[in-house]
């Protein structure tokens, strides 16, 4: 295994990134400028249940020299928890963009039930007080939480998250979820391939192998929450399950290192 990250050492990629078009904070184009900043030569724009920042980074890309592949990380539900599923290299963009017009809906629906509780709980605001911040893309959580802050509801985007936003939280929506199958399915449909992502944030190692009965065609067994014994537990998952594997930062922001998501062997 020592001698993988030996290997791995030698190759500048990043394939879990995502942009101002779902909930990070960085547009396609400065997320590329970034990566030419870092040595990247391959990065994948992966932003939740959207393609909509895959061509203004590709277009960039051309320009910088960095081989830009289409992604898209798609909310699905397994057993009652959220399971993301990573999709690359669709080649009929038009179709996906088709099949996720019920996300960009129900995202929108969503923001307007936040919205409403938010009113409700003394802090008035209003839809285009958030898309101040989504512009025309998908309407995410952090877009929210900006427009709280800008208000003074909230000192910051974490306070926002902790005490209005968060999973439980009196603000708080479920976003739209689809079965892992269809999530695959969709993948497949346009031309792509289904990646398991990030598999350490499920509730335990039993659940990988579970998950794994389904169509996938690779693992993200690099992530910058996987240890080394993590990475090294999904390779032999992979190896044995004949599944590609990938990895990313799950780059949003300056918080997150844009490139670095491969740890040392300890």
């Amino acid at each position: 295994m020592a001698n993988i990250y030996l290997n791995l050492s030698l190759y500048s990629f990043d394939l879990h990134i995502h942009t101002t078009a779902s909930d990070g904070i960085f547009t396609p184009s400065e997320i590329v400028q970034q990566a030419v900043d870092k040595g990247l030569k391959t990065i994948a724009i992966t932003d939740h249940d959207t393609i909509h920042g895959v061509q203004e980074a590709q277009s960039a890309g051309i320009q910088a020299g960095i081989h830009v592949i289409p992604g898209v990380e798609i909310s699905t539900r397994f057993q009652k928890k959220n399971i993301d599923v990573l999709g690359y290299g669709m080649e009929d963009l038009d179709l996906l963009e088709e099949l996720l017009r019920p996300f960009r809906e129900a995202r929108t629906h969503r923001a307007e039930r936040i919205v409403r509780k938010l009113c409700q709980l003394g802090m008035p605001l209003t839809l285009d007080d958030v898309k101040e911040f989504s512009g025309d893309h998908l309407i995410a959580r952090p877009h929210i939480a900006h427009a709280i802050v800008k208000k003074g509801y909230a000192p910051d985007l974490q306070f926002a998250f902790d005490h209005y936003l968060g999973d439980g939280k009196p603000a708080a929506e479920d976003k739209l979820q689809i079965s892992v199958e269809d999530g695959i399915k969709m993948i497949h449909q346009t031309g792509g391939k289904a990646v398991l992502a990030h598999p350490v944030y499920l509730p335990d190692r039993s659940w990988v192998p579970l998950l794994l009965k389904h169509p996938f065609d690779g693992i993200e067994v690099w992530h910058r929450s996987h240890s080394w014994k993590d990475s090294e537990y999904y390779l032999l998952l992979a190896e044995k399950h004949h599944l590609f594997v990938t990895g990313g930062s799950d780059y949003h922001n300056p918080s997150h290192k844009l490139g670095d998501f491969i740890k040392k062997p300890t």
